[in-house]
């Protein structure tokens, strides 16, 4: 897909971090844009700096983890512009306790917010949007955002890197679908190093029902492939992810890595698979 002017992007997540930079971008390239978030104060912050500059812009407080949510998103979408062209599966959490806890003392709490947000909400997103894209029969493009969590192996971070693998395999699998029926819809799955976003503060917008019993205030101890990586990497500002991506969209790249290293990553858990090694964690040098 290399044409965007007058074509409707939604980017759900878009309020901040890599989303934001996603819709910023998408406003430049003359698109009109959905931005859909959980956070109702900067999610109008961000719908007013894009108008501000003169984007045609529609803001949506969405809760990616409610199917029903999502389907209004996509109603208010169609009413106000018509269509939609490019869908960013943006929207994701992290939890404190998957950086201060063994993956054990995880609450069941923790499990079900996660898995509610950073990977259903991939699926209503691919199951909302995509019927309406295909009655469109034109071309479109479906980029999911996944990490680098979901393709090594990490400690700190395995609720959050179950959910980034669960995408990536449902990215997979609906790329060669739509492949095998000559669909005019392509498909990426991002899975980004570290770029600069307030994923860790995600506890600010957990909801009630997925809250966990008062504990005594901790403080949260960093990744350890967090300190690693920032030694021999910088973390990429969204703007710089956002270049990346639409690159990979135009080129009808599949797998948009923000970092070569993540490649490197990958291949030592890869070679450890297949010379049936046991997990390590990544070796940075």
């Amino acid at each position: 897909m290399k044409d965007y002017t007058g074509k409707v992007a939604v980017v759900t997540g878009g309020a901040s971090g890599i989303g934001w930079g996603i819709a910023e971008r998408c406003a430049a390239e003359g698109m009109k844009v959905v931005i859909a978030d959980i956070e109702g104060p900067a999610l109008q912050k961000a719908a007013r700096t894009l108008q501000e500059g003169g984007a045609e812009v529609l803001a949506v407080r969405t809760d990616v983890s409610k199917i029903g949510d999502v389907e209004a998103l996509a109603q208010k979408t169609v009413d106000t512009f018509g269509g939609i062209h490019l869908l960013f599966n943006n929207a994701g959490v992290n939890t404190e306790n998957s950086l201060r806890k063994p993956v054990w003392e995880n609450t069941i709490a923790d499990w079900e917010w996660m898995l509610s947000v950073n990977l259903w909400g991939v699926v209503h997103g691919v199951k909302v949007f995509l019927p309406i894209m295909m009655r469109q029969n034109t071309e479109c493009h479906i980029v999911n955002t996944a990490s680098m969590a979901g393709l090594i192996a990490e400690p700190q971070l395995v609720i959050y890197a179950v959910t980034k693998q669960g995408i990536i395999a449902l990215s997979e699998g609906l790329y060669i679908q739509l492949k095998e029926r000559k669909s005019p819809i392509g498909v990426s799955v991002l899975c980004p190093a570290f770029v600069s976003s307030r994923l860790f503060e995600a506890e600010r917008n957990r909801p009630s029902g997925f809250k966990n019993p008062a504990e005594p205030p901790k403080p949260r101890q960093p990744a350890q492939l967090v300190s690693q990586f920032n030694k021999v990497s910088p973390t990429l500002t969204p703007e710089q992810s956002a270049d990346i991506v639409f690159k990979a969209i135009r080129e009808g790249t599949f797998y948009i890595f923000t970092d070569p290293l993540v490649q490197e990553l990958f291949r030592q858990r890869s070679e450890n698979i297949l010379k049936g090694r046991n997990p390590e964690r990544p070796r940075i040098a």
